[in-house]
């Protein structure tokens, strides 16, 4: 992990907070890793800052709510959405002047928290419930270097949020991505189950997957991506604007691994994963994503926070090398890739479905 001499106030906040910090390229269950107290939100919490690097702009936090208890009343001049990764309760939402709204998430859901917006967690269930953050909590702590600013500002957005009818209802809009019509966006503040949200056929990728872009509270927009039993995606790199950790990918069902590597690199760091599990796809490595389970695979891209993805922009990671972009074809990539994946489905006593799409495979369609 990275060391500095520089400041990092996002860093030292963490220290003061007391919290473990998880770091490494993959999180084999956020259910299961070490939570402690935490006396900001009320509950038991853990912070995540995975990447070869340790991410300056921050990575995520899980948050455990007692059976039957609450968290804190919390707001904070950061964007965030929860992931319900356990359990099942409520949150209320409220501004000065309007009454509460409340929302009510199970294992699965995915909520956006308004920017600035009053708002406190409910475990209404026998069991404790998690929630994992997707959050640019990093970004704005380093930028105003402010705690009392990020942490207790009296201003409110009203033209995001002012207890207006339906905001959390769960319906949506769907919109056609400008610079490529085959993405689609889907605008919407609640998800109630991230695992079974309809998703829209991405071939750029491969491996006939689906894919969706949210956009949730108008600026946390990560994506929802699956792919189907026995395939792989190909393998692509994002830029710096992912930031040094690089970007986190969220399992929302499904198995399988992940290999991740350098440009020029002839080892893979291969990174297993399962439901509830969180990989690293790290900054300028290239990645490539594999489903060696029984079900279609599924995850969610914890990207995009702070930004609107609907702008006019070319995406890069969809377009193949030899045109300028950062995606290697099947044809092109490795063929120790389509080697490693045919020995992992063959402990799984699974199949491989890659005929007709890459040309090492070995079965024959």
């Amino acid at each position: 992990m990275e060391q500095t001499d520089q400041r990092v106030p996002y860093w030292e906040w963490q220290q003061q907070e007391g919290l473990p910090i998880v770091t490494g390229l993959v999180v084999g269950d956020l259910n299961e890793i070490k939570v402690t107290p935490w006396d900001r939100v009320g509950g038991a919490g853990a912070f995540t800052d995975l990447g070869v690097e340790r991410g300056r702009e921050g990575g995520g936090w899980v948050c455990e709510i007692p059976a039957g208890g609450n968290l804190n009343p919390l707001r904070h001049m950061f964007d965030e959405a929860i992931y319900v990764t356990q359990g099942r309760g409520a949150t209320t939402f409220w501004v000065e002047g309007s009454g509460k709204q409340m929302v009510e998430w199970q294992e699965g859901s995915l909520v956006a928290i308004p920017l600035n917006v009053w708002h406190q967690h409910f475990n209404t269930g026998p069991t404790p419930a998690r929630f994992y953050s997707l959050n640019n909590a990093g970004t704005i702590m380093n930028f105003y270097d402010n705690e009392e600013f990020v942490w207790d500002n009296p201003f409110v957005f009203r033209d995001r949020y002012s207890g207006q009818d339906e905001f959390f209802s769960g319906d949506g809009d769907l919109l056609a991505l400008a610079a490529a019509t085959y993405r689609r966006v889907w605008r919407t503040n609640f998800v109630p189950n991230a695992r079974t949200l309809d998703l829209y056929e991405w071939k750029q990728r491969g491996a006939g997957g689906a894919n969706v872009i949210l956009q949730m509270a108008e600026t946390v927009c990560p994506h929802i991506s699956q792919f189907p039993i026995g395939t792989y995606k190909k393998a692509h790199k994002h830029g710096d604007r992912s930031g040094p950790g690089g970007v986190q990918l969220l399992i929302l069902k499904g198995t399988g691994f992940t290999l991740a590597w350098p440009a020029g690199a002839t080892e893979f760091n291969k990174l297993d994963w399962k439901q509830n599990g969180l990989v690293v796809a790290p900054n300028e490595y290239y990645h490539q994503h594999f489903n060696s389970g029984a079900i279609p695979a599924r995850y969610l891209a914890c990207i995009g926070i702070g930004a609107h993805r609907t702008r006019d922009m070319k995406v890069l990671s969809d377009l193949s090398e030899s045109e300028g972009g950062w995606q290697i074809e099947y044809e092109n990539e490795n063929p120790e890739v389509h080697r490693i994946f045919e020995a992992e489905l063959a402990e799984h006593e699974a199949e491989c479905h890659m005929a007709g799409q890459s040309p090492f495979c070995t079965v024959k369609g």
